[in-house]
């Protein structure tokens, strides 16, 4: 059985209890007896100086206060003259005598007192108790000294302790008082102190039970929490509402938690930015490779048309000049794609690196895209496309004029390159929360859910097989997303019935005047 502190200090506490008790029955029993009689003694010497302070050889003068001490000690007080004759004895007279004067008491005879311990007296040596006393110690009373002793009065067979002393003028003073039977005293004493102990035991029991509780519950409570700490637990915090030692160590468990929750705090957090780093690498890693892979694709087949025409024009493989003009106008159509990979490319390393500020100014963003469109004019009217605009007038924007038209260009080509049969496009420009809505929608097939996100990221294209039928490097909608977050305005793409909407938002202008 595993003894909890509570009950640990509990069997300690009762045990101390019990064991003084014990203790004091033992010593009751074995040195009262002794103590007794101690005082007893210590106490008639105290009375025979008080005597031998005020009695001056005559004991008429000091009766009363003779009187006095034996009426309040009980100590009975006789006065010998050098001649053993009693010149002072109190007689006991009864408080409230009857009517009628009773018969003289029975004188006592001298042959019934004899100190204790001694052999009857002879007829011819009767004596009274006192005298017989200073008889015994003749010799130490000479010297002055008080002797005291322990004896029995034969008369009234009663034990008395004795004292025996003479005074300053000479005259023997004797002092005795009842010697109580002091074994029936301990034993009366120690039974009622027996059932006090049995009383203070139950109720210290009763009060060491609560005590011990409280005091362990605090101890109970800095363990749990401390147990909880080991899990990782630190939700718990200890009450502190003393300042002891428990109270200290409250506020000490207190302080370790919170340290070790914050530190394995900024553990995980460091460890979780590890993570992400680490992931973040593997990405950049990834799309390092995928780049160069697709800027290798990009860049092998116009080099391979300018390369394979520029041969052919070499050799003179087609004489006729119709044939010639035909390999020079793939030469410089493939030139020009060329061109225009190398800047986008520029474009976004620039952007994405930071290494260019966006130059902010305030313009009418519907008079920009009107702008964008007429230059869009020959193209939509060769390719046979409804465009049209709808704007709220006046809309004044704050950003950067040059980039915003990048990203107009950027989404008219993807709307142009990617209209169907019904060959609508729908420019929309509105105001919400402070923010201006450019969207341009295209009539055509949705974009599949998971290339909703890779579109914009670079050299991505919803076709697999690349084609190359519109001329797209696929940095177009990359070079959008870097231009929005660094302008920390957002933008996206949204699957709309019979078509795809893509759109960005600007900072309306605080103070368009200005």
């Amino acid at each position: 059985m595993k003894l909890t502190i509570r009950i640990k200090l509990f069997l300690v506490m009762s045990g101390l209890i019990i064991l003084f008790v014990a203790l004091s029955q033992f010593l009751n029993r074995e040195f009262l007896e002794d103590y007794y009689v101690s005082e007893k003694k210590k106490h008639l010497m105290d009375i025979y100086s008080s005597i031998n302070d005020i009695y001056q050889g005559d004991p008429e003068t000091i009766s009363l206060d003779l009187e006095i001490m034996e009426r309040n000690t009980g100590i009975r007080i006789v006065i010998l003259n050098p001649k053993l004759e009693a010149i002072y004895h109190l007689q006991r007279i009864p408080e409230d005598p009857p009517a009628e004067e009773p018969p003289p008491a029975p004188q006592p005879r001298s042959d019934d007192l004899q100190p204790a311990n001694s052999s009857p007296a002879k007829p011819e040596m009767k004596q009274s108790f006192e005298k017989s006393l200073v008889y015994m110690n003749q010799d130490k009373l000479a010297e002055g000294k008080a002797v005291i002793n322990l004896s029995k009065d034969p008369r009234i067979q009663t034990n008395l302790i004795n004292l025996a002393t003479t005074l300053n003028n000479g005259d023997y003073l004797i002092l005795n008082t009842p010697f109580t039977p002091i074994n029936e005293s301990v034993r009366i004493a120690n039974r009622f102190f027996l059932f006090t102990g049995l009383l203070i035991f139950i109720i210290g029991s009763i009060i060491i039970y609560f005590f011990a509780k409280k005091l362990t519950l605090p101890i109970l409570q800095l363990n749990d929490i401390a147990q909880r700490i080991a899990k990782l637990d630190f939700s718990q915090k200890y009450p502190v509402k003393t300042s002891d030692e428990i109270g200290q160590l409250g506020e000490s468990i207190n302080s370790l938690s919170t340290q070790l929750h914050n530190a394995i705090f900024e553990l995980t957090e460091a460890n979780h930015k590890l993570l992400e780093d680490i992931e973040q690498k593997r990405k950049i890693d990834e799309m390092r490779k995928e780049f160069i892979s697709s800027v290798s694709h990009e860049l092998k087949t116009p080099i391979s048309l300018i390369q394979g025409y520029a041969e052919g024009l070499k050799e003179n493989v087609n004489e006729d000049e119709e044939n010639k003009n035909f390999y020079c106008e793939v030469i410089v159509d493939e030139t020009k794609k060329l061109d225009k990979l190398a800047s986008d490319l520029l474009d976004l390393s620039q952007i994405e690196a930071g290494t260019f500020r966006l130059e902010r100014s305030s313009f009418d963003i519907s008079k920009l895209v009107a702008t964008v469109m007429e230059k869009y004019r020959p193209l939509f009217s060769e390719k046979g496309v409804n465009c049209t605009l709808s704007a709220e007038p006046g809309l004044i924007v704050f950003a950067d004029r040059f980039r915003t038209e990048q990203i107009i260009v950027n989404y008219f080509n993807n709307a142009i390159h990617h209209v169907d049969q019904q060959r609508f496009i729908t420019i929309s420009i509105k105001s919400l929360q402070e923010k201006a809505i450019v969207s341009v929608y295209n009539s055509g097939p949705s974009i599949p859910p998971d290339s909703l996100d890779k579109i914009w990221e670079s050299f991505y294209k919803v076709d697999k097989a690349r084609t190359r039928a519109y001329g797209g490097t696929g940095l177009g909608l990359s070079i959008v997303r870097a231009i929005q977050e660094q302008d920390h305005n957002r933008y996206g793409v949204l699957n709309r019935d019979g078509g795809v909407e893509f759109w960005f938002e600007l900072d309306i202008a605080v103070n368009p005047a200005g």
